[in-house]
C-alpha cells in the first residue's frame, strides 16, 4: 500500500506534463538537479568541518 506502482508514476508522469508544459519539464528538472548537487557539496562541507572540529577538540 506504500509504495507506488508504476501505474501511478504514470498518473503522476502526465499530471506534470499537463500543469507545467513539456518545454517547462527540463528546465525544472536542470534546476533540481543543479539544487541537488549544490545541496550534496554543502553536507559534504559540513560533514569535513565536523570531522575536523572532533579531532582538534581530541
Amino acid at each position: 500500500m506504500g509504495a507506488l506502482s508504476p501505474t501511478h508514476w504514470a498518473i503522476v508522469a502526465v499530471v506534470l506534463v499537463v500543469l507545467f508544459g513539456s518545454k517547462k519539464l527540463p528546465d525544472a528538472a536542470r534546476g533540481l538537479g543543479r539544487s541537488m548537487r549544490i545541496l550534496k557539496t554543502e553536507v559534504g562541507e559540513l560533514q569535513s568541518d565536523t570531522d575536523l572540529a572532533l579531532e582538534k577538540r581530541d
